[in-house]
């Protein structure tokens, strides 16, 4: 499915992008395409399955705010009106169903470490369920990489 061209694009893409002000351009000469095909291809990619996310990411305590795995009990009943209030909100990162009594698993990401209670009290409030709230005790970067 994947050219080879396209395959050493996924495998620069995990790196970190040029700080320019346009980095397509700059890992398109890297590569010998122009920033535009760079563009296509990363949508095609995508559009096809080969890849899932193409974005940045954020390290939200850095800047001042948090991050908080949270976890919540909801009702399979339920699960699609609950879903739909939590995606709801902007401080909701990303949101997965698990086979598990805790069936919802979902990352806030707030401005301010007090944002998490916040969050995290709202989507009670609305939902009459109650999120558990899982912060991190430390960090590990694992350096996650797979080639193409």
């Amino acid at each position: 499915m994947l050219d080879d061209t396209s395959r050493a694009l996924i495998n620069r893409l995990q790196d970190d992008l040029p700080m320019d002000s346009r980095p397509f351009a700059a890992v398109g000469r890297e590569l010998g395409l122009s920033e535009d095909e760079v563009i296509t291809r990363i949508a095609e990619m995508k559009e096809a399955g080969a890849i899932t996310r193409f974005g940045p990411f954020f390290d939200a305590a850095a800047m001042g705010g948090a991050f908080c795995l949270c976890a919540m009990e909801v009702p399979q009943a339920r699960f699609e009106e609950v879903m739909t209030k939590v995606n709801a909100h902007p401080e909701v990162a990303h949101n997965y169903e698990r086979d598990h009594a805790l069936s919802m698993w979902f990352v806030l990401a707030t401005e301010t470490p007090e944002g998490i209670v916040d969050t995290a009290a709202r989507i009670e409030q609305e939902t009459g369920i109650p999120v558990f709230c899982f912060p991190k005790l430390q960090e590990f970067f694992i350096g996650f990489r797979v080639n193409a």
